[in-house]
């Protein structure tokens, strides 16, 4: 093998040292976690979370953030504005605070007990990776500014010259009550990605997130890049409650419950150069609820910082979910006895968390983080803090602190997530082998395509009558068919093992190949779009609902993904000169009928289902890429399909008594075209 050549003048003239602001450039993903889209995002949060720190601190009330036309960005708050008086080397801490890594007043019992920015880079970091930054600052009855033109300091002459030096400029008196902090800074666009972007709706996510972790906050929000939206303003008085209501979807299984805990850990913390034991305050506010669905939200935060890859609170207070769940919540359950054998009769953190929505925050003084850009808590303490503080409030919630129907309404919840989980896995193991399945695992009644991947469809028909001429006209190449023989069950009110028993759930999910659930796999997905084609009546209008109630609680990645499409089958035909023309509608047929020049007695042919046409018009007016209509299947789509789909379990179900007493209730509202949705 041969010697790897070493270089022989690797010496002390290789060791380089980075000074002030050249360490951020160098590796600017290490302080913003990188250059694209996230990265010019983290810049916009490191100025206002400095903001909602002094107005967590309880020394200002309003902020307000303008989205410049020319690409700057501009925050401003009245909080007690950066201090302007100068430090023993001469510079002023204006200068230092956006020239000086880890310079700041937010380390040990500085200026902040707890806050968001507690690295000493935010500000810096920011000057470094920008092209320009103007700092103004209302304090001691004027007002004072500093420019950073290319991370040095100096102030713009009249003449729109940069003038280099460390004096600020007294830009005009002000009152002496008059306090706060102006921002504006245009990021470096040579450091940044091309196709990054600062996007209005995370800004405006972000500042009304804050607004319920500091109640009271007042933020402004001004986009003048000339997209015509009016300013918005946002204010929350709850607290935590507020946003787990802001963040509830759907109906709800119990109210909100709080729980706001202090306690007090000890810490080894340099002090002096030394090592020595502290106690710290630690602050824990906690509200969640559970509602009717699967998806869990569990939103967290440090001090105003959120923490999107959670950490040790969060540990803390998903353990304690699960510990209260099995010792109080589900103690001596006679439905799960008969799992015990198994070993199944225990919730697991799956289970507690079914349709939880919960907000987890902590105020801490000096919380460790794992990287700067604080997505994750790592400080060790906290963890058992929050566990204590979690099974507290939540044992107290079950044993009486709660109302009694929503603790049975979330012990019936919780019990059935974990039949489900069960009895899915079960049935799942037997469906492999059911004679349903193909040699090729797939259902026998699939005509698949001959190749799958993002230029793939599967075409699903309304039994065999349309699936005959859809086979035979398609394109099989990419085009798969699949004939559903029966309803679809209702996923929005059916359990996990009703759609799985389910035979054309079960078709669906196998064909797609995707799995379902908290498992299905996208990238997994053997089409790249899934096509619903229903016959243009109320009939068809019901199975299309009961589609999209399916995909949107067992597959909705593919909805997200927009990959959900409905064909629009035309309702008439009329041949003109020796060519088929096609109306969808009565309007368009009239229209048609006089702009062809077509004869009063002219008749058209009413189509009434799919399965009435052959196959040279199916193929012509719906199959063909080229000449068919189709409509793109969204999150609002499948939203209205639910409701729809209650409405025909109402009118075409079993009960009378219900059905009897919509229709009165309803019957002025009702239209002849009420239900073809």
């Amino acid at each position: 093998m041969a010697k790897k050549k070493i270089s022989d003048n690797y010496d002390a003239s290789k060791i380089q040292v980075l000074e002030g602001l050249d360490a951020v450039r160098k590796r600017p993903g290490m302080y913003i976690g990188g250059t694209g889209t996230d990265g010019l995002h983290h810049l916009v949060w490191e100025i206002i979370d400095n903001s909602v720190d002094e107005a967590a601190a309880g020394f200002a009330s309003h902020i307000e953030v303008v989205l410049h036309r020319d690409g700057s960005v501009e925050v401003s708050d009245d909080g007690r504005g950066i201090p302007v008086d100068k430090k023993p080397d001469g510079r002023t801490a204006l200068e230092v605070v956006f020239t000086e890594l880890h310079a700041g007043g937010k380390f040990g019992s500085g200026a902040y007990s707890a806050s968001g920015g507690l690295h000493g880079v935010g500000a810096s970091v920011v000057n470094a990776l920008a092209s320009k930054l103007v700092a103004e600052v209302d304090r001691d009855g004027a007002t004072w500014r500093l420019c950073f033109s290319e991370r040095v300091a100096g102030n713009y002459l009249k003449s729109g010259a940069f003038k280099a030096g460390a004096k600020l400029q007294k830009v005009k008196q002000v009152p002496a009550s008059r306090t706060g902090t102006r921002i504006r800074y245009w990021p470096d666009l040579d450091v940044f990605d091309s196709e990054a972007r600062i996007e209005y709706d995370r800004i405006r996510d972000h500042v009304a997130r804050v607004c319920f972790l500091v109640p009271g906050l007042h933020v402004k929000l001004i986009d003048r890049r000339g997209q015509g939206r009016e300013p918005e303003e946002f204010v929350a008085a709850g607290g935590l409650a507020d946003y787990v209501d802001y963040l509830s979807i759907g109906e709800n299984v119990t109210d909100i419950v709080v729980i706001h805990e202090q306690a007090t850990f000890e810490e080894k913390v340099p002090v002096d150069g030394k090592m020595q034991t502290v106690t710290r305050e630690c602050t824990i506010d906690i509200a969640c609820r559970w509602v009717k669905g699967y998806d869990t939200t569990v939103v967290s935060f440090v001090n105003t910082i959120p923490t999107s890859d959670g950490g040790t609170h969060v540990q803390g207070f998903e353990r304690a979910l699960t510990k209260v769940a099995n010792e109080r919540l589900l103690a001596d359950t006679k439905k799960l006895r008969k799992l015990a054998k198994g070993g199944n009769d225990k919730a697991t953190p799956v289970d507690v968390q079914e349709g939880l929505v919960a907000a987890v925050k902590v105020t801490v003084p000096e919380p460790q983080f794992k990287g700067q850009t604080k997505q994750e808590l790592g400080t060790p303490a906290v963890q058992k803090l929050v566990n204590e503080a979690t099974r507290t409030g939540l044992a107290n919630w079950v044993d009486g602190g709660g109302r009694k129907v929503q603790i049975n309404a979330l012990r019936e919840k919780v019990i059935q997530a974990i039949l489900n989980r069960v009895l899915s896995k079960q049935q799942l193991e037997a469906r492999r082998k059911v004679s349903s399945l193909s040699s090729n695992g797939m259902p026998d009644k699939l005509a698949d395509s001959r190749l799958h991947g993002p230029d793939s469809e599967l075409l699903i028909v309304e039994g065999n009558s349309a699936a005959g001429p859809a086979k035979q006209g398609r394109n099989s190449e990419t085009m798969a068919v699949l004939p559903l023989r029966g309803k679809v069950v209702n996923a929005g009110k059916a359990s996990l093992k009703q759609v799985v028993d389910n035979a054309e759930a079960q078709a669906l999910i196998t064909s797609i190949g995707a799995g379902s659930g908290r498992d299905f796999d996208l990238s997994a997905c053997r089409y790249g779009r899934i096509i619903i084609l229903c016959d243009a009546d109320v009939d068809g209008s019901h199975i299309r609902c009961l589609l999209l109630t399916l995909f949107y609680h067992h597959m909705r990645p593919l909805l997200e993904a927009g990959m959900i499409y409905a064909a629009q089958p035309p309702l008439f035909a009329v041949k003109h000169k020796g060519e088929l023309v096609y109306a969808y509608s009565d309007p368009e047929r009239a229209q048609l009928h006089e702009s062809l020049g077509l004869s009063p007695d002219k008749r058209w042919q009413r189509f009434k289902g799919l399965g009435e046409m052959n196959v040279n018009e199916l193929r012509d007016s719906t199959l063909d890429p080229s000449t068919r209509v189709l409509k793109r299947m969204t999150m609002a789509d499948a939203h209205q399909a639910m409701e729809a789909a209650k409405l025909f379990d109402i009118l075409m179900g079993n009960d009378v008594a219900t059905r009897k007493s919509y229709i009165v209730e309803n019957s002025t509202l009702l239209s002849p075209d009420r239900l073809d949705v």
